[in-house]
């Protein structure tokens, strides 16, 4: 009687270890796409469907892109789905697989890049400044006729406040030594400033000129970019990442992805939000990235090497590039400046 309900008891235990357990069913299949899936773009049909490893068989599918469903199959069967996303970059298409009282989850990575080549752009200086050459430029901001910068390194940082006509910097809070100064913005009458590696943003009275507060960074790696479009603030972190932050806490509210028609783009530094369109600088790169915030499409590049001509300061220093954008929505005005430079100029876009 005892052997015979050890027996029981043994064949009920592997029966209740075996119903729902998708290890050995996960290791059955692989996910096969018929398009190189690091290179789709929008508009382009796709045939999905599991590769069976040895003799497994499958109750049916579901496929999912980015948590929505896009599809299902009964068996082994293909199913067809045209890209039609609104933002770009890199998606999880999962398939749910269902056999008996199994199920499993697969994964696999794609990349969507824009459907169009970004448009090229050259420039034209409509006017020169003079600019502090002690400044690491990290942001610039314009407002009431008046320039905001936040300039970098570590024991030289600090949160400037600058005459545009002359140069003159007319107030300056320095941070702590431990802090490197990074991307600025100007939203609901304060300075929003971030730091670098320390995972801190400070935010300033824009009256004032003083310190009210500070926050912390989510999930973004590091702070190097900020701008806004009136309601929601836009932080790039050195990645190809462009998050989302809420304009009261501050918060990591989700992110958007940058690529082009070739690959996904990264190294943002500087952003300044101009009439919908984000333009940023690449750090070590002498242009203007005009990216498109509903998609992350990038739609545009100003080639602004040249630039560098106009400048005396510039030393042999890899690190002396362009970086530092200002936009005044008022009269329309495009300035830029870059680190250690000794001038800032307005400029105006053309098309090359």
């Amino acid at each position: 009687m005892r052997i015979s309900n050890l027996l029981v008891f043994f064949m009920l235990s592997t029966l209740l270890l075996s119903c729902g357990n998708g290890k050995d069913l996960n290791k059955s299949f692989s996910i096969v796409v018929d398009k190189p899936v690091e290179s789709l773009k929008n508009g382009e049909s796709l045939s999905i469907s599991l590769k069976p490893k040895g003799d497994a068989v499958l109750d049916s599918v579901v496929y999912q892109l980015d948590n929505t469903r896009i599809g299902s199959q009964p068996g082994l069967d293909a199913i067809s789905y045209t890209l039609n996303e609104q933002k770009l970059g890199k998606k999880q298409l999962q398939a749910t697989l269902y056999a008996g009282d199994k199920t499993a989850v697969l994964t696999e990575t794609i990349t969507l890049l824009a459907s169009e080549t970004p448009v090229l752009y050259t420039y034209e200086i409509v006017n020169t400044f003079p600019h502090d050459t002690q400044s690491y430029t990290q942001g610039l901001e314009f407002h009431n006729d008046t320039l905001y910068e936040s300039v970098g390194e570590y024991g030289e940082s600090a949160l400037l406040k600058t005459n545009l006509q002359s140069g003159k910097i007319l107030k300056r809070i320095d941070l702590d030594k431990t802090y490197f100064a990074e991307g600025l913005t100007i939203l609901n009458e304060k300075l929003i400033q971030l730091t670098w590696r320390e995972k801190t943003g400070f935010i300033y009275d824009l009256n004032s000129f003083s310190k009210t507060g500070s926050f912390q960074y989510g999930q973004s790696k590091e702070g190097w970019g900020l701008c806004n479009d009136g309601q929601n603030i836009y932080k790039s972190d050195g990645t190809e990442k462009i998050w989302i932050l809420d304009p009261e806490t501050y918060a990591e509210t989700g992110y958007f992805e940058v690529v082009d028609n070739k690959k996904v783009r990264s190294k943002f530094n500087e952003l300044e939000w101009v009439e919908g369109k984000i333009y940023a600088n690449s750090y070590q790169f002498d242009s203007i990235t005009i990216i498109n915030p509903e998609t992350g499409a990038i739609e545009g590049v100003v080639d602004l090497r040249s630039l560098k001509k106009e400048i005396k300061s510039i030393a042999d220093d890899a690190n002396e590039v362009l970086n530092g954008i200002a936009y005044d929505a008022a009269s329309q005005k495009l300035y830029v400046t870059g680190k250690h430079w000794d001038k800032l100029f307005e400029i105006r876009i053309l098309k090359k």
